[in-house]
């Protein structure tokens, strides 16, 4: 009989389980559930506390769920026997952060804190913590804090510290009844096995923890907060591991619940766009690994620690062992695509996708390909959700330029399109001219699956070949495959995370090569995107913020 790990990737709107064979990284049955609770940006569950602008909310008792229904069905539908699953890990979006009591009961579960916001788990995408991010990044330059460059020179709204120092300072009761700060996919973990431990991944990237040096210096804290002072000997205390080590045993009552055998191994949490890195069979230099979906994360490995601007951060050994991982990111993308059709595109335009029996996603990308490049006269900048690379900036917005009395549907959409591409180039750009070779790209999650004309936009506009991932669900895979290298190989699974990338990573046959014509002409496009991407986005003209204050 063959061995089986499960991978459970949660992401923004739901989560799926992934039953994955050891032997060749083939997936033997998945499912997913919806969350149920979704994104919670407008109210808290009971529909009377209203959230301010820029919150991102989320419901533990969704994550559960995820648990409960979808690892019994991919068991079900196997009909694999249990015992041949050597263990389980899961991957998370971050910094998806909550605080806790000492048993681990998140404070939204109490009583006396139900209605409070802060109380409640803040998803990645949570960007009314801004302020709080730049007041730490004000005094970590001004202090001259070393840390400060290994995140290319600014800290995120979306991380660990804002969202820490924003509940210290508008819920300081909340900050106080907190035993602990802790990311979701840690907590998860915690339910599964009663163990708490922080991975390296979440805390290296999202936490500011360096193998080296631990985290930031309580004098530094003392200096953004004096109550701050203690952040990382209270809030944030926990042992950090590395990728790959077991947290422990499935619980007996998590036992009972999924159907896995009591004392499965579990792996500590990841994060879903790094562990999607060997999924691909990406174990070494010059490849970046673009994780496409809602938004997209981009992540390579390079021998030596170097400096690029806007990098969310530089790891070592923070997504493949012996090699520094380097991620960049774009805060919007699909999430892009979904907003045009869902609150742009006219009647018409559904009504022949109707007619066509296909999507609306479908029928645009078909009338965007018979546009040529620069053809509908349209260039956007992609900030719907603020800049997270290079400029990491979540006050910046969208923008585009050159509409007229006949711009159609499908050209705008192109033109959405093409703009992430260009926000790509300027990420791959930044790295590749900094010595961290970028030679060709790999793309995985749902929309490399889906849009075949991104993909080659994207091929077109970065000069690069583009190799697309066999997964559908690669972050599950991957971390199926850090369980399997949790369990090790006299457990049935891996002592190596290369090995087991080379035997269950997978790539498609076909790839995306560039266009000559089309990677001249984007060129040309691309220098008037750059004169708006330092126009708008380095302070010579503020509009967009002041637009938002406005607001």
């Amino acid at each position: 009989m063959g061995k089986y790990a499960i991978g459970i990737d949660y992401g923004t709107q739901s989560g799926r389980a992934v039953l994955v064979s050891l032997e060749d990284g083939r997936e033997i049955a998945d499912h997913v559930k919806e969350y149920t609770h979704g994104v919670m940006d407008d109210t808290l569950p009971n529909k009377e506390v209203k959230l301010g602008h820029e919150w991102a909310l989320q419901h533990p008792q969704d994550y559960l769920e995820v648990v409960a229904e979808t690892v019994p069905k991919v068991l079900e539908k196997s009909a694999i026997d249990p015992d041949d699953v050597v263990g389980i890990g899961i991957d998370f979006t971050a910094c998806t952060m909550l605080p806790i009591t000492a048993e681990g009961t998140p404070l939204c579960a109490l009583e006396e804190f139900k209605d409070n916001p802060h109380s409640w788990i803040k998803l990645w995408k949570h960007h009314a913590s801004q302020p709080h991010a730049n007041k730490i990044n004000e005094i970590a330059e001004k202090q001259g804090e070393n840390f400060l460059q290994r995140y290319g020179g600014k800290l995120s709204s979306e991380w660990m510290l804002a969202k820490s120092l924003q509940i210290l300072e508008e819920a300081p009761e909340i900050y106080s009844e907190a035993d602990k700060f802790v990311e979701a996919t840690d907590w998860v973990i915690m339910q599964l096995t009663g163990n708490l431990l922080r991975n390296s991944c979440t805390a290296g990237y999202k936490s500011q923890w360096h193998k080296q040096e631990g985290y930031p210096s309580q004098e530094f804290f003392k200096a953004v907060h004096p109550d701050f002072a203690d952040l990382i000997e209270t809030k944030l205390r926990g042992d950090v591991v590395p990728l790959g080590t077991s947290a422990g045993g499935l619980t007996e009552e998590m036992a009972e619940i999924t159907g896995l055998p009591a004392g499965l191994t579990v792996a500590v949490g990841n994060v879903d766009a790094h562990a999607s890195m060997p999924a691909v069979g990406v174990v070494d230099e010059g490849k970046m690994v673009m994780a496409m979906g809602t938004s997209i994360c981009h992540l390579v490995l390079g021998k030596e620690e170097v400096q690029v601007e806007g990098m969310c951060g530089v790891v070592e050994d923070g997504i493949i062992p012996g090699f520094y991982g380097y991620e960049a990111g774009q805060s919007a993308v699909g999430d892009i695509f979904a907003w045009y059709v869902d609150r742009s595109v006219p009647k018409y335009i559904f009504d022949e996708a109707e007619e066509k029996g296909i999507n609306v996603h479908t029928l645009l990308e078909e009338k965007a390909s018979n546009l040529k490049p620069g053809e509908s006269g349209l260039l956007a900048l992609e900030w719907w959700n603020g800049n997270r690379s290079v400029l990491v900036d979540t006050q910046l917005t969208g923008m585009m330029l050159g509409y007229n009395l006949s711009t159609k549907p499908e050209e705008v959409y192109r033109a959405l399109l093409e703009a992430t591409a260009f926000g790509t180039r300027k990420i791959v750009d930044s790295f590749h001219n900094k010595g961290v070779a970028v030679n060709e790209l790999y793309a995985c999650g749902g929309l490399p699956q889906k849009n075949p004309l991104l993909m080659q936009i994207y091929a077109d506009v970065t000069n690069r070949t583009i190799k697309v991932a066999d997964s559908t669900q690669t972050p599950a895979l991957g971390a199926a495959m850090f369980a399997a290298l949790a369990a090790g190989k006299e457990n049935g699974g891996y002592d190596d995370i290369v090995e087991a990338a080379r035997n269950m990573g997978r790539v498609k046959d076909e790839i995306y090569q560039p266009i000559p014509e089309n990677v001249k002409k984007y060129n040309e496009i691309y220098k008037e995107y750059d004169r708006l991407h330092e126009y708008f986005g380095r302070g010579e003209n503020d509009v967009m913020k002041r637009l938002m204050k406005l607001r």
